[in-house]
């Protein structure tokens, strides 16, 4: 069965998501308990404020979704292989084309060093991967999400798994019938990504 725009839609309005094994098989997840981070209570300590400031990125938005998913699905040195497949890179291109995924990216010098890409369902943000290339490149990108978010109206950043990465944020573990409950609530909002 092939991934399509409608199933994807279908598959976050009801919290449940998409990833690829090894063989290139993709399965649906639920996670109990959920990882959101509260936009509220989002933590941005000293030196990372600084780096947004200071550090000389450009943040960009929705310019190369694309080149996003593809850098989210290279080798790391923390992980061996990806959950990101080819079927998911065009399922997901294709959500993008009508307005649903979103990219955040990070770029120093005309490269792209960094960024984020998701899903925006109503009041609903599905972060589903992030990549740097440099120095809290992808928390930069992380930082001008969560702002553009509360502009936009969303009440809900949902980030599947707790990490220590995300942790440090403000990130939270919610059971799977509290994170039900907030993404009823999320869809009921009418949110904008746009600026």
């Amino acid at each position: 069965m092939q991934l399509d725009p409608r199933m994807l839609v279908a598959a976050y309005t009801q919290g449940v998501f998409p990833m690829a094994h090894d063989d290139g098989t993709i399965y649906w997840y639920d996670p109990d308990p959920r990882a959101i981070i509260p936009l509220d209570t989002f933590r941005v300590n000293r030196r990372l404020a600084r780096t947004v400031r200071n550090a000389g990125f450009e943040v960009r938005v929705d310019t190369a979704f694309r080149a996003v998913m593809e850098a989210c699905a290279e080798p790391a040195p923390d992980r061996d292989g990806t959950w990101i497949s080819q079927e998911l890179i065009e399922a997901y291109t294709n959500l993008h084309r009508m307005g649903l995924a979103h990219s955040v990216e990070t770029w120093h010098e005309g490269h792209l060093v960094g960024g984020l890409y998701g899903v925006a369902i109503r009041g609903l943000f599905a972060g589903e991967s992030m990549f740097s290339r440099a120095t809290d490149a992808s928390k930069v990108a992380l930082v001008h999400l969560v702002e553009r978010l509360r502009q936009g109206g969303f009440v809900l950043l949902d980030t599947q798994f707790i990490t220590a990465h995300l942790a440090r944020f403000g990130a939270i573990e919610l059971s799977r019938d509290e994170y039900r409950q907030r993404l009823a609530h999320a869809l009921t909002i009418a949110a904008t990504f746009a600026p």
